[in-house]
């Protein structure tokens, strides 16, 4: 559906659906009001004042509320919008909600709620964007740098950029149209100005790596022969008790997976210990064909071995399937240790010595640059059009340094201001838009 084309009132659970305190149902469009008044015991809503009374059926009572109107344009959407708080039970909520749409509203697509935002100039796309990093943001950190880019952090960089490059246009462009009156730069000052844009874009891309690791994470695999702690390693770093552990050799059978927050998402992966000799059951081979295909995609490797009996041959095995791989090589058991070497780090997953000083291992190794040195975030959408931007500039650099027609160059720069224009949402297609914000839930 083109929701350029429908604009018809729409309403969706703001909330999750299950048990919980409060429950909140979202109406947006010109009919929100009035089917509000309807539905609604003490209705002639004004600005900035919030409503308490009865949703009713009929002179059926289904639920105490509190109501909260937004006038279009001052609400979320651009459009009039009623929010109506009512007590959290899961038939509840689907009662109020069922109310509603039979009462004129239709229910809400993905994201539909910050589409319209978005297409009513409530906010551009990097922020619209942002409200889908925010809602699924894997750490804390993560959460806190997208709302910078919801405050328009990255949007005002942006805008930076786009106002250089169309400075330098409109001078070319005087120059052309205008010639007996406005003289055309000289290229000593277009091959500056494009510099310094490309330096800026650059800027703004090089916190992408981190943006990437942020969003989607980096694979973190427990590799080692049985019996060497892994499990316990596992359950340390994550502060619970996920793996089951015993001294039974053999007891991790499957893969088990958990997100663990280090400012950055990591997923740590516990696998089956990895040996070729011995009374290996046909379950436990599978387990370590597993652990072998999630070293292959591991990002980093955490290499385990018994410090208390020391590096035997079967490790030097594991240690090297890893000689290709970023890893970090781990002395567990160090609490029992007789004697250590020097190219381990020494730890103990019984007792937590050295887990804190390995999370801080972990971290500088998933990503070199400090997430608090970070002002924005960039997806990969915007990248590309970040480095289509920048393509176009570098071009219109080279036809500057060999004294090319400036109504040529001028072709290159128009260019990267439409790149510019691709990612902040000036110039998008609808498929863009349905792509986006199908990564969105139901009611934002």
């Amino acid at each position: 559906m083109n929701i350029r084309d429908e604009f018809d009132t729409i309403a969706a659970p703001a909330t999750p659906m299950g048990t919980g305190g409060v429950g909140i149902i979202r109406i947006s469009g010109d009919k929100a009001f009035e089917i509000a008044e309807k539905i609604f015991s003490n209705p002639k809503f004004e600005p900035g004042k919030f409503k308490h009374g009865w949703i009713k059926d009929g002179e059926t009572k289904i639920d105490e509320v509190v109501i909260l109107p937004f006038f279009a344009p001052n609400s979320y959407t651009g459009e009039n919008v009623i929010e109506i708080q009512c007590h959290g039970g899961i038939n509840i909520v689907k009662n109020i909600l069922n109310l509603v749409l039979k009462n004129g509203a239709r229910m809400a697509e993905k994201g539909e709620f910050t589409k319209r935002a978005f297409l009513n100039k409530r906010m551009d796309l990097s922020q619209a964007e942002s409200v889908a990093d925010i809602i699924h943001a894997k750490t804390s950190e993560f959460a806190k740098i997208s709302m910078k880019n919801l405050s328009g952090v990255l949007k005002a960089k942006i805008d930076e950029i786009r106002n250089d490059i169309f400075e330098v246009l409109s001078k070319i462009t005087a120059g052309i149209d205008f010639p007996e009156d406005v003289s055309e730069p000289e290229y000593s000052y277009l091959e500056k100005c494009f510099e310094n844009i490309i330096k800026k874009i650059d800027s703004t891309l090089s916190g992408a790596q981190t943006s990437n690791i942020f969003r989607e994470g980096a694979k973190v695999a427990i590799i080692g022969k049985p019996n060497v702690g892994k499990s316990s390693l596992f359950n340390a770093l994550l502060s619970l008790d996920r793996a089951i552990v015993t001294d039974i050799a053999g007891t991790t059978r499957d893969i088990l997976r958990e997100t663990l927050d280090l400012g950055i998402p990591v997923t740590l992966t516990d696998t089956a210990g990895i040996r070729e000799k011995g009374d290996v059951s046909r379950v436990e081979k599978i387990g370590i064909e597993y652990s072998k295909q999630t070293l292959d995609e591991a990002d980093l490797v955490l290499f385990v071995y018994d410090a208390s009996k020391g590096m035997d041959s079967e490790d030097r095995e594991v240690l090297e399937l890893l000689k290709d791989k970023n890893h970090i090589v781990l002395a567990n058991k160090s609490d029992i240790a007789d004697k250590k070497e020097d190219d381990a780090m020494y730890i103990s997953a019984s007792n937590g010595d050295g887990i804190e000083e390995l999370r801080n291992l972990l971290k500088s190794k998933v990503c070199n640059i400090a997430p608090e040195n970070l002002d924005f975030v960039t997806n990969t959408r915007q990248q590309l059009c970040l480095k289509k931007a920048k393509k176009c500039i570098e071009q219109a650099l080279l036809a500057a340094q060999i004294n090319e027609l400036q109504d040529l160059i001028s072709i290159d720069v128009k260019s990267a201001i439409l790149a510019l224009d691709e990612l902040t949402g000036e110039l998008v297609t609808d498929d863009v838009l349905n792509n986006i914000f199908e990564n969105f839930c139901i009611g934002k």
